[in-house]
């Protein structure tokens, strides 16, 4: 009997340990992802391409729509750090990117266009 809880507890364990040490690698993973996107994405910025949403995605401001995949990437990814971050503190995801967004706005580069709780676009 004895035997039978400490293999099921040593099997717990061992799931547990893998499962957080996936879970570390795989936000690693996007932490690198998205830092290494950095300089393409200050560069659509500079260009007035894109900006920073009231939700905290890049968003295009204009017609043409350069390097799509890098800023879908991004979004994606953002949209999973938000979502960790909402579970971690119980708050609703999209509060999370709110949130986010007010801080970038705050750190924002000037001459980068941000958004304003009311949707309105403004250049910094």
């Amino acid at each position: 009997m004895r035997k039978d809880l400490f293999l099921s507890s040593f099997f717990f364990v061992l799931i547990a340990c893998t499962l957080f040490m996936a879970a570390s690698v795989h936000s690693a993973g996007i932490k690198e992802r998205m830092a290494g996107r950095i300089p393409a994405i200050n560069a659509l910025k500079d260009q007035g391409a894109i900006g920073e949403n009231n939700k905290g995605f890049l968003e295009y401001r204009t017609g043409s729509k350069p390097q799509p995949q890098l800023v879908a990437d991004e979004n994606k990814d953002r949209g999973m750090v938000y979502g960790a971050i909402s579970k971690q503190q119980g708050a609703p995801a999209a509060l999370v990117g709110e949130r986010r967004a007010n801080m970038i706005a705050q750190k924002g580069k000037t001459g980068h266009w941000l958004q304003k709780p009311d949707g309105t676009w403004y250049k910094k």
